[in-house]
């Protein structure tokens, strides 16, 4: 298998020539992978191919051609097995609005295997995991987007398993909800152990969550590598400076002493702090690069908010020629 994310040789999913089509549209194309234990954030636009492949993995829906294996079990024969060691949480829902959320997850536990008070108890322990232990009691209709995310994380974790489906699981949560699940699902694998598959179109989250990231485009695979590869460090350096009353731009008085001392700039600027200037992009191979910039902002009586060196993006992936769905990825 190709494409290798595994840790000490251990692979929790493994895909070869993995194929699905429809009579109008191929949504896995030959995928080749392996991924290992951690947290694996696998990205692409909507109708990248994401919920297809976790709908094979767990056995619901059969490959049209090439393999799949789920801890080590081959999803045409071991379905039930996988569903058994494998935690789901679905993009959508359709929670019970007269339950609340400590029936929901205890039923779910039951129907995983567990016996009747085991359940109970380790519906206790996820409903606190996830935040929601003050309000475990409480009809889940009236609970928030938010809280319907936990309950289903909750019921995806109860059982136990050695490996957790996520998909688009900060789907409609305002910026501080969605930090708080990215952070849940962070602690999933570093406090618990349980590897974390999770999809997701939006770029930033995964850089941020995950240690391995694939990204995919129609069903094909661009590319899949650690999350430190992706945002590895490049020669680009960041500077902003405020103005002063000798320099009232002093960003532009910056570039312009740089520039003279045979800096290379980009071209343009980004908005930086309020209060502050414009951000000034410029090359910097070494460390002389960043003594001159020093020394130059110092000349100029201006003020440094930063200087720090920029990293890669995932988002770099689907560049330089970017399809309409890979436009989308971008801007979100």
């Amino acid at each position: 298998m190709a494409h290798t994310t595994t840790v000490e040789g251990v692979t929790v999913i493994a895909t070869e020539s993995l194929s699905k089509r429809f009579p109008r549209v191929t949504a896995l194309d030959r995928l080749s992978l392996d991924i290992g234990p951690g947290v694996t954030g696998l990205v692409g636009a909507n109708g990248a191919g994401k919920s297809t492949m976790i709908k094979i993995l767990l056995g619901l829906s059969p490959a049209t051609e090439g393999r799949a294996e789920v801890l080590g079990m081959d999803v045409r024969t071991s379905g039930a097995q996988i569903r058994e060691r494998v935690g789901y949480m679905p993009e959508h829902d359709c929670l019970p609005p007269d339950v609340s959320a400590t029936e929901f997850v205890v039923h779910m536990a039951r129907m995983s295997g567990l016996p009747a008070t085991a359940a109970r108890e380790r519906t206790a322990d996820t409903l606190r995991h996830v935040g929601l232990y003050e309000e475990r009691y409480r009809p889940m209709g009236g609970y928030s987007t938010g809280m319907k995310q936990r309950v289903k994380l909750a019921q995806a974790l109860v059982h136990d398993p050695k490996l957790v489906l996520l998909d688009e699981p900060t789907n409609g949560l305002d910026p501080v909800g969605r930090d708080e699940m990215l952070g849940l699902i962070r602690r999933v694998w570093t406090d618990f152990g349980i590897s974390v598959l999770v999809t997701s179109h939006l770029l930033g989250e995964l850089e941020r969550t995950c240690d391995h990231v694939v990204v995919i485009d129609g069903g094909r695979l661009l590319r899949s590598s650690s999350t430190s590869d992706f945002t590895r460090t490049t020669t680009t350096l960041a500077v902003e400076v405020t103005d002063s009353d000798t320099h009232p731009d002093g960003t532009g008085a910056l570039r312009a002493a740089l520039a003279a001392a045979g800096v290379t700039l980009h071209a343009g600027v980004e908005e930086g702090l309020p209060g502050a200037g414009h951000i000034l992009l410029l090359e910097a191979p070494g460390e002389e690069t960043y003594d001159l910039v020093r020394d130059t902002v110092a000349g100029l009586g201006l003020g440094l908010v930063r200087m720090e060196q920029r990293r890669h993006h995932i988002a770099e992936v689907f560049r330089p020629e970017a399809s309409p769905q890979q436009e989308e990825v971008q801007a979100r």
